[in-house]
């Protein structure tokens, strides 16, 4: 990669948006040469993916096929050619030509001396007052839409969810991926958008998963914005960390909506941004977060890993997220019937506790708190079938942890024969949570504990109680 260039990360995205938008080759060429920094030459290989190697190897199997001669280039030869070290042979240029499909002007090895402007073009600006170098009126009128449909949509007397909606938030993280490669912005910028990401993830913890998701929506637009140029470094660091803690924020409200697709691809977001700005510790709460929802959607191994690989990115220090690693393992490791592994796991997720800095009064998302130790101890020792004496109090900030809590009980009740007992106890915990809140993390885990029910025991009053409940019941929204 020549000196100015942009990653290939970036080509990569502009493809992304061709296909999309159903953009020809030589559209897609004139947008990567005019953000990338890279010649028209190179910007023809890389509208179509090739490495240097495929595009020589493309080329000889051309000259054979049209039995055109020997091709004479190599990968060396061709990158010379790419970075204006060296020009190809006037016989090279007309081979290349019919490779890329063009001409010479438009591989940038002749001068276009007409006056008339060549046809449809993708116009690519450059950063201006922290804008994207995107097609600059079909991004406005993009953004302009979307927040349009997210306002309206928290205005009204209830939020809904929709496919509409649910697609915009699909677009939103494929443009935010189609954007981090690319980034000017002030201090005063970067210190509301941190204030903007504390308040986010202070509100999160009461707030419904589906209001909450589209004002976090709304946020990556303008971070998306103040990130489309590239900035200096530490402005840059502050930037992928807000989008960090956004993309997580709205991946954890995706998974307690029950779209386990969305989600999963917003922790690759929070990944991507994580992995690009290296901090070691950010990336080991992204894999601690992402551990979640393979453990409530199925996959406890994928948890385990997750949870592994977290703790080993965060190295000996006590932080959240080694504690959160530590604690999250011990918990699937209890429900895979790893019992002495998962009691390591646990007691060292409570020493990597007590060796963390107190954590005060403020609730924050993704700190490793007392409450959330005391979630996942519990939720461990009752997958232990241990006798756990815990009655919830209050729910405070955490409305649905505690609901968690009594369902994972409930089941336990069944498995040990005590079905009225248990069906009470999860109506009990179905009740308690505010509307707003039963989501379908919620409801699935309720309607899993109901399907272990035998069905000798279907006509009982205490199982018809709460199957009705149950059949009434919708996801938040």
């Amino acid at each position: 990669m020549a000196r100015g260039e942009h990653s290939p990360a970036c080509a990569r995205r502009w493809r992304g948006q061709a296909e999309a938008r159903q953009w020809t080759l030589w559209q897609t060429t004139q947008a990567i040469h005019g953000c990338c920094g890279v010649s028209l030459l190179k910007a023809h290989r890389l509208a179509r993916g090739w490495s240097a190697r495929q595009s020589v190897q493309e080329l000889e199997e051309l000259c054979e096929r049209q039995e055109l001669g020997a091709a004479r280039a190599s990968i060396d030869l061709l990158n010379a050619w790419e970075n204006n070290r060296a020009r190809p042979r006037p016989q090279t240029i007309e081979l290349l030509a019919r490779l890329y499909r063009a001409n010479a002007v438009r591989l940038g090895l002749a001068g276009d001396y007409c006056e008339d402007d060549g046809g449809t073009r993708v116009v690519v600006v450059s950063g201006v007052d922290g804008r994207s170098p995107y097609q600059a009126e079909d991004r406005i009128d993009d953004d302009i839409e979307r927040r349009a449909l997210f306002h309206h949509a928290l205005l009204g007397s209830r939020s809904a969810m929709s496919g509409r909606l649910l697609a915009e938030v699909e677009r939103t993280r494929q443009d935010l991926d189609r954007t981090l490669a690319l980034a000017t912005v002030s201090e005063d910028q970067l210190d509301r958008l941190d204030e903007q990401v504390l308040r986010y993830r202070r509100e999160y913890i009461t707030s419904a998963p589906l209001p909450m998701l589209y004002r976090l929506m709304l946020e990556l637009s303008d971070v998306r914005t103040l990130s489309a140029t590239r900035q200096p470094a530490m402005a840059q660091r502050r930037l992928l960390n807000a989008t960090v803690m956004l993309a997580l924020l709205s991946a954890d409200a995706l998974m307690k909506l029950g779209d386990t697709r969305q989600a999963h691809a917003w922790y690759g977001t929070a990944r991507i941004a994580s992995d690009d700005m290296g901090d070691l510790r950010l990336r080991a709460l992204v894999r601690a977060q992402e551990a979640m929802l393979p453990y409530y959607y199925g996959d406890l191994a994928e948890t385990v890993r997750l949870a592994r690989e977290a703790r080993m990115l965060a190295g000996s220090a006590p932080s959240s997220p080694a504690a959160l690693g530590a604690a999250a393992e011990a918990r699937a490791l209890a429900r895979l019937g790893e019992h002495k592994a998962a009691r390591v796991a646990l007691a060292e997720a409570e020493r990597i506790f007590s060796r963390m800095p107190p954590e005060g009064h403020d609730h924050l998302a993704f700190r490793f708190s007392e409450r959330r130790l005391q979630f996942y101890r519990i939720g461990t020792l009752i997958e232990l079938g241990e006798e756990v004496d815990w009655t919830p109090g209050p729910s405070g900030p955490y409305a649905i942890d505690p609901v968690l809590i009594l369902l994972d009980q409930a089941t336990h009740l069944i498995r040990d024969g005590k079905v009225d007992d248990a069906c009470h106890l999860a109506e009990k915990a179905l009740l308690q949570v505010p509307p707003e809140h039963r989501t379908s993390i919620v409801l699935n885990r309720a309607r899993a504990l109901l399907s272990e029910v035998p069905p000798a025991r279907h006509r009982s009053v205490a199982v018809r109680r709460l199957a009705e409940l149950l059949a009434d019941a919708t996801p938040a929204s």
